[in-house]
């Protein structure tokens, strides 16, 4: 198993240069990944950042350690925008993106811009452009919500075939979702920092990815939670993850609090 930090760049955390500490830290202390919240928080009164741009700034002052976002409403970006900016991160970072991907869960940052919230088929559709215009391919696609006429990016992903793509969620649709891409982030904690997903329970939703996918053995399966220094997170490793991402918000603990956290390393 490897292990991540992923942080709510929100509320205190609100400043992007929290992230570039937590991550410059994560590296150092042994960490394989950052990833981070992607939300208009401000939508619901909280403050927010911007993840990709924030990203990008840490991928200034690291080398190695993944570089993503758990998860993207990806239906609220253009596709053709969002790729390209993934595209970007990849680059910059040396082939450290990962986009984590979902419907979205707060309805506020839709409907406050006079949109409602989109489907599942929007998601799926906006993915599949994504990944064609990652191809290099001259893209044309006629969909129901996209339409692609005779484009080509460029700058590519440096990433082949395309930027890890891991998919958001719990309900049997997310599932299926992510048992055709490349992972699977479910959340393990609550608000005040206490385990709700048991072992037992990732390994009876990990079960149904098998269902979905025949090499399931190939497909990263990532838990946001929260642990000790010290501590062991080995049974969540045995019912099938591949990942420990450790929950990183201000409900935990202030900005010093949490640096303290990243600096003693992953759980064993």
């Amino acid at each position: 198993m490897r292990y991540g930090i992923d942080v709510a760049i929100l509320g205190d955390l609100a400043e992007p240069t929290h992230l570039v500490t937590l991550a410059r830290e994560a590296e150092a202390a042994g960490w394989d990944a950052v990833l981070v919240w992607d939300h208009l928080a401000f939508t619901w009164g909280m403050p927010s950042v911007d993840p990709w741009v924030t990203l990008a700034a840490a991928a200034q002052v690291t080398s190695h350690i993944r570089l993503g976002t758990a998860v993207t409403a990806v239906a609220r970006h253009r596709p053709e925008s969002l790729a390209q900016t993934v595209a970007t991160l990849d680059r910059l970072s040396g082939g450290r993106a990962i986009l984590g991907a979902g419907l979205g869960g707060v309805e506020q940052e839709f409907t406050a811009f006079g949109s409602a919230r989109p489907g599942r088929v929007v998601l799926d559709e906006a993915l599949d452009v994504m990944t064609s215009l990652w191809s290099g391919e001259e893209v044309h696609h006629r969909g129901a919500y996209y339409t692609v006429d005779g484009v080509r990016l460029a700058p590519l992903p440096l990433q082949r075939p395309r930027v890890p793509v891991w998919i958001g969620g719990t309900a049997p649709g997310a599932l299926q979702r992510a048992a055709r891409w490349d992972g699977w982030i479910v959340a393990g904690d609550d608000r005040e920092g206490r385990m709700t997903l048991s072992p037992d329970s990732l390994a009876t939703q990990a079960g149904e990815l098998r269902r979905y996918r025949a090499n399931a053995g190939d497909l990263e399966v990532a838990v946001i939670g929260v642990s000790e220094p010290g501590s062991s997170v080995q049974a969540y490793a045995d019912a099938g993850a591949t990942w420990w991402l450790e929950h990183l918000h201000s409900h935990r603990g202030s900005m010093e609090w949490l640096v303290r956290r990243v600096k003693a390393g992953p759980p064993v």
